[in-house]
């Protein structure tokens, strides 16, 4: 890693440059997808997609309640409306019967683009998803934030990688992201070689060169030392993967073993835990293990009385935060994102995480439910 830093240094080519088209090239193709295109956040990454999709001011755009915030404030950063559709329970996911039921019963001229989240490190239904788009004309792009190295498919011969699904995905290399810059970084992947032009535009003030500024942009490039830093990183992505799947699989033997969780056939309320659930055509990359736990808020203070850090994702759903008090959404219009809400934790998870470490936290939570 230092020798990655010391060669930018030496070089004195800080923004953009040979660094960054190399990791556009590397991640893109990790990813499957034909181009990459580097940017300052993955906040920048979803307004370059939005923008070189062609939305426009006035238009509508279809997403996920439950997220971050950054998923509908880049819909409004490109002068669009955020729509909202509830989530799958099991998944955290965009819901694809809601989003069909959805688009035939509203008016949707308006509506351009549908922008589901893989959320926590699962890939959203882009089957049925697509199949939709399809049908009512929609464009796709992912919010592949927290899913580097996630995938989706029935089998492997037609497994796809999130990055190559949609017209366009944006990823976040956040220090707390599975593949992780050292301060803020993002990446757009396209099969598109327009679509990419047009983002490398629009990353650097709309010019395609030198003070010649062709459209209004933004200054959201990416800087070399932070591509350096990606690369070295990106080699070992697979393996920090697979490792978070392994503690994954650990967690949910522990939790059967401490009889905190219940079948998939018992009632909801059986048991206080119910453990993150895997679509079978999903490869889980686990960037979150979030489990839903009864008593929540009173969980996570006892953890933290016995230093074993948590975090809630997300306390309050999207539709409901007071900057979009404008779109006129009430509580109880989205319920499935609202309960999650309430009871969603992640629990401890990193590549480096210890089978010790884990049974710790298991122990400790069933101290608490005991």
């Amino acid at each position: 890693m230092l020798a990655a830093v010391e060669r930018v240094c030496e070089s004195q080519h800080y923004i953009l440059g040979s660094e960054v088209e190399a990791l556009e090239r590397e991640l893109a193709e990790s990813c499957g997808a034909r181009e990459g295109v580097g940017c300052a956040s993955g906040t920048d990454a979803l307004w370059l997609a939005l923008v070189a999709a062609g939305v426009q001011p006035g238009d509508q755009v279809l997403t996920t309640p439950f997220s971050f915030f950054a998923s509908a404030s880049a819909i409004v950063r490109a002068g669009a409306r955020p729509v909202f559709v509830d989530i799958d329970p099991r998944t955290f996911n965009l819901d694809p019967a809601r989003v069909e039921g959805f688009l035939r019963g509203a008016k949707r001229d308006k509506l351009r683009v549908l922008l589901p989240v893989h959320l926590y490190g699962q890939c959203a239904d882009m089957d049925a998803l697509q199949r939709l788009a399809d049908e009512f004309g929609l464009t796709v792009i992912e919010d592949a934030a927290q899913a580097i190295g996630a995938s989706w498919g029935s089998d492997l011969k037609k497994e796809r990688r999130a990055g190559s699904m949609g017209a366009a995905a944006a990823f976040s290399f956040y220090p707390t992201k599975n593949l992780s810059a050292y301060g803020d970084a993002g990446l757009v992947t396209t099969n598109d070689e327009e679509m990419a032009e047009h983002m490398r535009r629009l990353r650097n003030h709309g010019s395609p060169r030198r003070y010649v500024h062709e459209e209004f942009g933004w200054n959201c490039r990416l800087d070399a030392m932070q591509a350096a830093v990606l690369r070295v990183k990106l080699k070992y992505i697979e393996e920090w993967n697979e490792a978070r799947r392994e503690r994954a699989a650990i967690y949910d033997r522990l939790f059967a073993e401490a009889g905190l969780t219940s079948d998939g056939d018992a009632a909801e309320n059986s048991a206080p835990i119910r453990l993150p659930y895997t679509d079978k055509r999903a490869h889980h990359i686990f960037h979150q293990y979030v489990v839903r736990a009864y008593r929540r808020d009173e969980l996570r203070e006892f953890l933290t009385a016995r230093k074993i850090g948590t975090e809630i994702y997300y306390p309050i759903p999207l539709h409901l935060q007071p900057c979009f008090v404008y779109l006129g959404y009430l509580e109880g219009d989205l319920p499935e994102a609202e309960r999650a809400s309430k009871d969603v934790l992640a629990l401890p998870m990193f590549p480096e995480l210890s089978e010790a470490e884990q049974r710790r936290v298991v122990e400790s939570i069933a101290d608490f439910y005991c």
